[in-house]
């Protein structure tokens, strides 16, 4: 009898002892699911890098799917599939380019042709030349222009955000945004515009020594018009902010910040100085271009950077109107020393506002990431050395 309760006792405790083995069993599980769990990195933020900008770049599931599967991890360098579907968004960015440009030289020549064919016919016995001048010296050549410039940029923003299905009310969507941000990006922006006038003047005088005038635009047009000149303030200071940002740093920066910000900054903003054409505007753009950028990934919107763009090219234009019209009077003194003051205040605007934004830094598999996959889009390679070609170009004919 004592050993039949002894056995039901040892059994019990046997029993007793497999509970407690198969709770712990179940608590060292639950933990090793909760660490695979806890190891899935953010598809918003995949390379965990702490100065990257995620709500900007988008979901990395788009280029990685299993991006948000627990115990993923991004490889050093992309895999073929990722490759891939990395290389669609920069081939996407450097097409757009293309058409861009094919859209800005197609429309403007063809408008160009049909105005003159119409002068022609209307005054048979004059000259092209004269005619030719009329069209430049009036508001039709400056309506072309702008006409050209605003279905490129407008049109092609379009045709890309459909094609990269991107969410265009997602570029406007401001965040962390004041009144006294715009106040100090704008000052920001023109001290920008001062240094890299300095800069350039300098690299002007070298060009100059050999016989080429890099600050001259052969594409220049300069209406006398009142009409002419009202288009010519309205595009600079209004159209043209609103619809380059939405191009460069609107559409264009969202193609190339998938995985890696900094390139997508530094290639904007290459495009952006590309852009403009003559070496003086080159830098400007270029410059202006990373700033631009920053501001747009840290508010996750361009509408900062339309505020100071539109700041800069309004201040530029002011300045403009009193040089021309008030040259050698005291206005134009004063117009300058308080341009001088502005780009003080704006050099100081820029220490504070870089001091606590730096710019994105980027980790070992961002940069395998980057050039390293946007040099073999052939798009990209073309957009680039299409832009570069007509900048070259138009330097060397400025040759005296």
């Amino acid at each position: 009898m004592a050993d039949n309760i002894t056995s039901e006792e040892y059994r019990a405790e046997i029993s007793m002892l497999n509970h407690e083995i198969y709770e712990l069993q179940k608590k060292l599980d639950q933990k090793e699911l909760e660490k695979i769990e806890d190891s899935a990195i953010n598809p918003y933020d995949p390379f965990n890098n702490p100065t990257d900008y995620p709500d900007f770049s988008g979901d990395y599931r788009e280029i990685l799917p299993q991006a948000s599967q627990p115990g993923c991890q991004i490889p050093l360098s992309p895999g073929r599939s990722e490759r891939i579907r990395l290389r669609k968004y920069y081939s996407i960015g450097g097409t757009v380019m293309l058409v861009h440009l094919a859209v800005l030289m197609l429309l403007g020549l063809g408008l160009l042709t049909l105005i003159m064919l119409f002068l022609q016919l209307k005054n048979p016995e004059a000259s092209y030349g004269s005619l030719s001048e009329y069209a430049k010296s009036s508001s039709l050549t400056v309506a072309v222009n702008t006409i050209a410039y605003l279905a490129a940029n407008v049109g092609v923003v379009i045709i890309g955000l459909k094609w990269a299905k991107i969410d265009g009310s997602s570029l406007i969507r401001t965040r962390n945004f004041s009144f006294a941000r715009s106040v100090q990006y704008c000052l920001a922006a023109i001290f920008i515009q001062h240094a890299a006038a300095i800069i350039c003047s300098g690299i002007s005088d070298i060009f100059e020594k050999y016989g080429y005038d890099p600050s001259r635009d052969i594409g220049d047009t300069f209406a006398s018009t009142t009409t002419g000149v009202v288009i010519s303030v309205l595009y600079s200071c209004i159209i043209a902010p609103i619809t380059e940002e939405l191009f460069f740093r609107g559409m264009l920066l969202k193609l190339l910040s998938k995985a890696n910000q900094r390139f997508a900054i530094a290639a904007t903003a290459v495009f952006f100085g590309l852009f403009h054409g003559n070496l003086p505007q080159f830098l400007l753009a270029f410059l202006l271009g990373i700033f631009f950028a920053h501001i747009t990934l840290k508010h996750n919107s361009i509408v900062p950077a339309i505020i100071a763009h539109s700041f800069v090219n309004t201040i530029s234009t002011v300045i403009n109107f009193i040089s021309i019209n008030y040259k050698g009077s005291f206005i134009v003194t004063a117009a300058n020393l308080i341009y001088i003051l502005i780009a003080m205040a704006g050099f100081i605007m820029l220490v504070e506002f870089l001091l606590k934004n730096k710019l994105p830094r980027t980790t070992p598999q961002q940069s395998s990431r980057g050039f390293a996959v946007a040099k073999t889009s052939v798009p990209m390679v073309l957009a680039f050395v299409s832009f570069s070609f007509l900048m070259i170009a138009e330097i060397l004919m400025t040759k005296k």
